[in-house]
């Protein structure tokens, strides 16, 4: 072997996306644009959440914890992307590169989390609305959100740890456009079977035990629905789940994808990719406010507010 393979890998060089040449200029426009959006949008969901106290709710309170969320998703991967489209330095320290994985999967696992912890809370608004706020009271709401936080983060030490006491001593190439944890071991000199396997398995029980929660709470949900006898009941009840049902849709979709399919598509995989990372935090805000008559009224005070007095 030679020396190249003998030296301690120090930081990494992050290709971008595949078959993306000649389509810089492009790209960086469009991807400044989903992340100025995601910015824009989830801020002043959280803004007018914190600034109009009608709001001060739990439904609201775990929105907020996604608007920051969804904020934070946005911010690990698309920065460091556009100063690579910008013709900037494709290098990544090793430290950047371990904040990447940590991050990605930390928040990720968070929000995986945090859906099924909404999902519990339109069961107790629909199942049980007379002793709702008995129910998800301040504390039990700090402590869900909180517990959603502190999980994620044992999940992601787990996992991150696992990844980087792997020795990195060959290329330092990454075939991606940001650090994750399948293009990153691939670089490993040592057999990643077992991270591979461990890490598989970690990730595939988070989301798929997530799921079959929020899909428990739902069938209970639809019972109670059939069981309601008024017009106004059925609608209360459509208009309470709606937004949340379609973020988890949108939420475990590109997860079934990514992490379901041992032979994964380079191409697909960097679309899901960038529909979960960058789209989907972006879409999240309008999702929220489009039917939402509360989410409406406090944004036009919120607006009202920030207006210059005649």
């Amino acid at each position: 072997m030679g020396l190249v393979n003998h030296t301690v890998v120090t930081h990494f060089i992050l290709l971008g996306i595949p078959n993306a040449d000649g389509l810089q200029t492009i790209l960086f426009i469009i991807f400044l644009a989903f992340y100025l959006c995601t910015l824009l949008g989830n801020l002043t969901i959280f803004s007018a959440i914190l600034a109009d106290p009608r709001l001060h709710t739990p439904m609201y309170f775990f929105l907020c914890n996604l608007s920051l969320l969804d904020i934070g998703i946005s911010s690990i991967i698309i920065p460091k992307y556009l100063t690579i489209l910008w013709g900037q330095s494709r290098v990544i320290s090793l430290g950047g590169c371990m904040s990447q994985v940590f991050f990605g999967h930390f928040l990720g696992s968070t929000e995986c989390l945090l859906y099924t912890v909404m999902a519990y809370d339109r069961y107790v608004a629909i199942c049980h609305p007379l002793r709702y706020l008995l129910i998800m009271n301040r504390r039990v709401c700090a402590l869900l959100a909180a517990g959603t936080w502190i999980t994620s983060s044992f999940h992601a030490t787990i996992l991150t740890s696992l990844t980087f006491t792997l020795p990195y001593c060959g290329s330092n190439v990454v075939d991606y456009f940001f650090c994750d944890i399948f293009p990153v071991v691939k670089l490993a000199c040592a057999d990643t079977y077992i991270i591979e396997t461990v890490t598989l398995t970690d990730i595939g029980l988070v989301p798929m035990t997530c799921f079959l929660l929020i899909l428990a709470s739902y069938i209970r949900i639809i019972y109670s629905v059939l069981n309601m006898n008024s017009a106004e009941g059925w609608r209360k009840a459509a208009s309470t789940c709606a937004s949340h049902l379609v973020v988890v849709t949108l939420f475990f979709s590109p997860c079934a994808l990514i992490y379901t399919q041992p032979q994964r598509s380079k191409v697909l995989m960097t679309a899901v990719q960038i529909f979960g990372n960058a789209v989907t935090p972006m879409l999240n805000p309008a999702i929220y406010t489009l039917r939402n008559k509360e989410m409406k009224a406090a944004l036009k005070k919120l607006r009202g507010g920030l207006m210059p007095a005649h």
